[in-house]
């Protein structure tokens, strides 16, 4: 991704750190910031300095135009370059607008259905300058929606996803004049190049069985293929569709969320040398080690905590499904932290809104969060090394043709002897 080197100016930082008005020291501070960006981004595609002589210079300079940008943190100004025999190209509004769009049009449509506070009015107001109609937001839905279904609905048959990673959040929603807690359903995978991407996200009633095997079909009709590994949260509908859509597939429960299911059950003075037990079980070289280690754990405390123990033994195979994979990748896919960070980016968009007035809604912000989050992803170096996994994927296949071949042998020779 490149990098530009961006001064401050004192007087803004004085005025955002000292002054009075801090909110507008945050705009001038984006404002800045930005401009910076753009001009460094036409040095980029000129290849030359303002007024620099070089044979490697694509073009000139042709002034700049304004265009004024509606953030969170208040309008700020640009000054937009032009080129004198081409036209300036940045990604830099698409980015940054989606989700502040989103963001906006949520609370708009808020302020317009009725359902707003004072509070939710003075924002928009705020954000935007003025007041706001039904047109208004039908024009902005109609330039923020495609790009947001079209992304949300994109293939995904390029890559095989080995490791996928999911999880719900529940928001509330109105509908037909009441409020509802809604799932909002979010995935994300690691392909065969060790880059993460989010699959999609899917808003339903519920987060059952049927959901879940809903939103499973849905990527697999997109052309999700290639999952070896499922990592989530235990929940019994989850899990029963996750059994059901990939059959052959292992399952890792949590083990952040596993860990503190058994401190649950256990006594308080307990909890500190059972968690230290739990944790060199999932810490464990091997299965053989860990059911060791199991044992151990089982009988040391089988007395002082019954219920931690049951919990830690049903749930022990789940637990460490892991490590019937190479060891580099152990560490990220026991657990499901990061989409645990992703949904705590989700929440701080959802809280600025707190009741969403339709489901439309949910998806515009949410998806537009998410498809800059995805694209941040795709900007930075891959999540994992995938050398070791192919390099296992081979050896499985190998050895499942090795066995296919002894057990062909071995019931040929017995068709011989019963001749």
């Amino acid at each position: 991704m490149t990098q530009y080197q961006i001064t401050v100016d004192q007087d803004i930082l004085h005025q955002l750190f000292i002054g009075t008005d801090r909110d507008a020291g945050v705009a001038r501070l984006l404002e800045t910031v930005l401009n910076q960006v753009l001009t460094a981004q036409a040095t980029d595609q000129l290849a030359a300095q303002t007024y620099e002589r070089t044979s490697e210079r694509k073009g000139y300079r042709n002034g700049s135009y304004e265009r004024d940008v509606i953030t969170r943190a208040g309008s700020v100004t640009l000054r937009v370059p032009r080129f004198r025999d081409g036209s300036f190209s940045t990604e830099l509004f698409a980015r940054y607008q989606r989700s502040e769009q989103a963001l906006v049009l949520s609370l708009m449509e808020m302020v317009i259905n009725g359902v707003s506070t004072r509070k939710v009015t003075k924002i928009t107001e705020e954000l935007c300058g003025t007041e706001f109609s039904k047109s208004t937001v039908s024009h902005l839905c109609k330039q923020l929606d495609p790009a947001v279904h079209d992304w949300n609905n994109r293939s995904l048959a390029d890559h095989a996803f080995p490791f996928i990673t999911i999880d719900a959040i529940y928001v509330k929603v109105r509908e037909e004049g009441r409020i509802c807690s809604r799932g909002v359903l979010v995935g994300y995978g690691v392909n065969e190049q060790g880059r993460r991407e989010i699959l999609g996200l899917r808003v339903d009633d519920t987060e059952s069985e049927e959901s879940w095997g809903a939103y499973f079909r849905w990527l697999k009709e997109r052309g999700l293929h290639g999952v070896e590994l499922v990592t989530s949260d235990y929940h019994g509908g989850l899990v029963k569709a996750i059994e059901k859509e990939f059959q052959g597939v292992s399952w890792q429960r949590c083990q952040t969320h596993f860990i503190k299911n058994v401190l649950n059950a256990a006594p308080k003075a307990l909890q500190s040398e059972i968690k230290s037990r739990v944790r060199s079980i999932f810490d464990a070289p091997d299965m053989k080690t860990a059911r060791s280690y199991l044992e151990q754990t089982l009988e040391a405390y089988a007395e002082t905590a019954p219920k931690a123990m049951k919990i830690l033994e049903d749930g022990f195979e789940d637990a460490v499904a892991v490590l019937a994979f190479p060891e580099a990748y152990r560490v990220r896919l026991r657990t499901s932290n990061g989409m645990e960070r992703l949904n705590g980016d989700i929440r701080r968009r959802e809280t600025v809104i707190r009741i969403f007035p339709n489901r439309a809604s949910v998806l515009r912000l949410i998806g537009a969060m998410l498809m800059e989050e995805n694209e941040y992803w795709m900007t930075k170096k891959p999540y994992m090394d995938m050398t070791d996994f192919k390099a296992w994927k081979k050896q499985k296949a190998t050895q499942g043709a090795g066995s296919e071949e002894q057990e062909t042998s071995t019931t040929m020779t017995e068709a011989t002897d019963s001749l």
